[in-house]
């Protein structure tokens, strides 16, 4: 399926859409994504790896909502909010790319061996994906804002 058809199936299906920009719920996804992270620093110390990794993605892709919801993107489908990332923002999505395989490995699968020092990595890789997005967040303006919903509004007449 080519990135287009991808995009446009999402977009009819309601699930990827330009809405407004929102303060509340960018803030609302910040908090969030802090709670699971801190939360997964917990899992680790009392080596609930398998749990950890889960919400270590999962406050990554919360603070990518952030970053959405700043510019007024919604958007319900992990893959395309990471390419999104990339293919809108360019920023690099290896980071939260790399958590998802994780997260998807140690929540379905049953047949492999988690390290806790492997884990503390995917954590460290998280603060410092996580900072990267909302220094970006923080440094947005309005200009910006609106040169961000434009490349939106191509890539989805695109499609």
């Amino acid at each position: 399926m080519k990135k287009s058809d991808f995009f446009n199936r999402l977009e009819e299906e309601g699930k990827l859409q330009l809405v407004q920009p929102s303060e509340e719920i960018m803030s609302s996804y910040l908090k969030k994504s802090d709670s699971h992270l801190a939360s997964a620093k917990l899992l680790l110390k009392n080596d609930r790896l398998e749990e950890s990794v889960s919400l270590t993605y999962y406050s990554m892709y919360y603070m990518l909502l952030s970053l959405f919801f700043r510019v007024g993107i919604k958007c319900e489908n992990h893959s395309a909010a990471i390419i999104l990332l990339k293919e809108l923002f360019n920023i690099d999505n290896s980071l939260i790319s790399y958590a998802k395989k994780e997260r998807i490995d140690k929540q379905y699968y049953v047949d492999f061996k988690i390290m806790k020092e492997e884990v503390e990595e995917l954590i460290q890789a998280a603060e410092v994906f996580n900072s990267k997005i909302l220094d970006f967040i923080e440094k947005l303006n309005s200009e910006k804002m609106a040169e961000f919903r434009i490349k939106m509004e191509a890539l989805l007449k695109q499609v």
